[in-house]
Order: structure tokens, then C-alpha cells, then sequence
């Protein structure tokens, strides 16, 4: 089990975790990592002050489970989203149904129906025939929209999307990277062709940027190499990639993690609490100062605040693929009973073990599409 010493250090284990136990780590990680962030899931009211504030009137800092009930005298805060009762501690009762595991579960399946080499139109219209359209938001409810009448990509993302570059394309990004164990540049290539559906710019470059980050991880000594590898594949002076590095040099230079995040926030100011930006520089700060440790991980990632499930999903994820399932504490695992709500049709109710077991018979397929070696142009 990954530890942590007393210098802070996080050590891994001398026997490293197996394939299948790294890909259930992710579904596991994401899932958690998702439902530890629904509470508080509103940028903008839900700020990273707001969330320490009510954790501290709970009792429950450091952050080590699920978040607690609303504490006594909790009427002067935001209201918690309406989903808080099935996402807080001793009410959890499987996982709750949310966006950020549903596109997780169509990029499996879309997998599975059409292998590698599938075109960016045959991911629309498996958005048309598997994911109602009330339960699509943003950039992709413009998109879904657009291949309605008729659009075809990369109209699709372009045509009357004000939201081109918001987190949406990260969101769906997981399942490249969890079948693509140790080979970034393939799963980036992946990422993209889904990507071009509904983003542009630092939104194709953030999806590109997290499948690269969870297939690195599945062989990384550390994040922070995974980390590394993944900025390989983004254009380096994007400004994901700029904001990206720049938490880095922050976290090299030895800044606490709250100094981190009030700097980043104050250079990435405007872009909206959606935005992949700023969200790709809470989450990066959550790994960097996790330290391969999957609680500390997905606990200052969700205290970081902005887009709190969706961060918290795909910091989970690539805690759980760096440890592997069996070192994720009990606390987090357990509630979830091995179940998924879904809205994809016909996967409501789904095991998470079974998804698992599904993604790992395509992370063991030997034959992949032609061009997934490198990035498209």
C-alpha cells in the first residue's frame, strides 16, 4: 500500500500493482474522486475558502472521506447541489448518477462498438442514440444540438458553442488513457478525435493532456513524471500547457499549496470556473501535492474548488492507476457497493468490477488502428 513518512515523502510499493488492479483503480479513483466533489460542485459560489470554512464547522479537516452532512449553523453557506444526500458520508448507497462517469462509460462503449480507429462522427451519433440530451451540459449540449440538425464535426463544435474551451473534452478523456497503459501519445490521439465533437483549442488540448497523463501513470515511477510526459503531447505554448508548467515551477520552488492555488487563480482570472485552465491547475496541484498518496490527492484537489467533481474524478483517477485498487482506503470504496448510476441507456445499475474487466480486455488488445502512434495533425 502506498504509505506516507514522516518527512511527507510518499513511498510506492516494492511490488507494483498489475494491470487489471491499475484499471479498476482508475474506475474506482474516478468514481470517488467524483463523488467527494458533487456536494460543492458550483465554482462560483462553492470557493476553495467556502469549502475549508465547512469542513472546518463539520469537523472534518484534514479532509479524509466523504464530505460530511451540512454541520450545525450551516444556513449562512451556499446551499450544497441536491444530489448532497446520496454523495456525503453514511448515505452513500452506490454511486450517484453524474456526467463525469457517464462519458467514461460511453467512451467504453464506443470502444468496444467501433475499436480504435473510430471516426469523431461515430462518437456523435453514439452520443444520439445512448445519452439523453437533458443529461449533456455546455459544450456538449451545443454540439448534441448541432448533430441534431443535421451539422457534421468539426462544425459540430464550432457552430453557436460559446464553451469551446471548457472542461467538457477532459471530462470524457479517462477511458483513452485506461486503454492505453504506457503509451501517452496514442491515447492523446484518441482523446482528440472525441475532443474535435464539441471543443477547440485548450479544450481538445486538456483531453489530450489527461488521457496522456492516465496512460503515463499506468508506468510512471512518480505523478510528477506522468505529469511531465503528458505536457509532451499539448503544444507547449499553449496556455494549458503554460498554466500547467507554471504550478510546477510553484510546487519546485516549495510554495505551499494554498499560495499555489491564490497565484494561479489570480493569473488565470475571467476564464470562469469551467474553463479547462484554471481547472487544469487545481488539478494539477492536487496530484503534485498529493504526492501518489489517493486520499491527500483527491482531498486537495476538491478543497482547490471550481469545477469540484469533475477535478476530483480525474485527480481519483490518476491516483487510483498510480496505486492500483487495493491500496485505495476502504472509506472510499466501500460505500460504492461495486455499483454505477448511469444515464446511458442500458447501463444503469452497471458493476464497476464489470467495467473494469471490459476496459481491461481492450487495454490487453495487441492490435491497434493505424496512426494511433502519433499524433494527428
Amino acid at each position: 500500500m502506498t504509505t506516507v513518512g514522516t518527512t511527507g515523502t510518499t513511498h510506492r510499493p516494492e511490488a507494483a500493482p498489475g494491470l487489471a488492479d491499475r484499471v479498476l483503480g482508475g474506475w474506482l479513483g474516478r468514481i470517488a474522486g467524483n463523488m467527494l466533489g458533487k456536494p460543492v460542485e458550483q465554482g462560483e459560489v462553492w470557493t476553495r475558502d467556502r469549502i475549508d470554512r465547512y469542513l472546518r464547522r463539520a469537523g472534518a479537516l484534514p479532509l479524509t472521506d466523504y464530505l460530511p452532512e451540512p454541520p450545525p449553523g450551516h444556513d449562512g453557506d451556499p446551499p450544497l447541489r441536491p444530489e448532497w444526500r446520496q454523495c456525503v458520508r453514511g448515505r452513500i448507497d452506490g454511486s450517484c448518477r453524474d456526467d463525469d462517469v457517464d462519458y467514461a462509460i460511453l467512451g467504453l462503449h464506443l470502444l468496444e462498438t467501433h475499436g480504435f480507429g473510430f471516426s469523431t462522427e461515430q462518437v456523435g451519433d453514439l452520443w444520439l442514440l445512448r445519452l439523453p440530451y437533458l443529461q449533456t451540459f455546455t459544450a456538449e449540449r451545443a454540439a448534441y444540438r448541432n448533430l441534431a440538425n443535421g451539422l457534421k464535426p468539426p462544425l459540430t463544435a464550432t457552430y453557436d458553442n460559446p464553451y469551446q474551451e471548457w472542461i467538457g473534452a477532459l471530462i470524457r478523456a479517462d477511458v483513452y488513457g485506461w486503454t492505453c497503459p504506457g503509451a501517452p501519445r496514442r491515447a492523446a490521439g484518441l482523446a482528440r478525435r472525441d475532443a474535435v465533437l464539441s471543443h477547440t483549442g485548450n479544450g481538445v488540448y486538456g483531453a489530450m493532456w489527461a488521457a496522456a497523463l492516465i496512460a503515463a501513470a499506468f508506468t510512471a515511477p512518480t505523478v510528477r513524471h506522468a505529469l511531465d510526459t503528458a505536457l509532451t503531447v499539448v503544444p507547449a505554448s499553449s496556455r494549458l500547457a503554460r498554466t500547467v508548467r507554471r504550478v510546477v515551477s510553484l510546487h519546485d520552488a516549495r510554495l505551499p499549496w494554498e499560495d499555489t492555488l491564490t497565484t494561479l487563480a489570480e493569473e488565470t482570472a475571467g476564464l470562469g470556473w469551467i474553463h479547462t485552465v484554471p481547472n487544469a491547475a487545481v488539478l494539477t496541484a492536487g496530484l503534485l501535492y498529493g504526492d501518489g498518496d489517493f486520499t491527500r490527492t483527491i482531498a486537495l484537489t476538491v478543497r482547490g474548488g471550481l469545477d469540484t467533481d469533475s477535478n476530483g474524478a480525474t485527480a481519483g483517477s490518476v491516483a487510483g492507476v498510480l496505486t492500483g485498487a487495493e491500496a485505495i482506503p476502504a472509506q472510499w470504496t466501500e460505500p460504492l457497493h461495486d455499483t454505477v448510476r448511469s444515464a446511458v441507456f442500458g447501463f444503469d445499475g452497471v458493476r464497476i468490477s464489470a467495467l473494469a474487466e471490459r476496459t481491461l480486455r481492450l487495454a490487453e488488445t495487441d492490435v491497434l488502428g493505424p496512426g494511433l502512434d502519433t499524433l494527428p495533425g
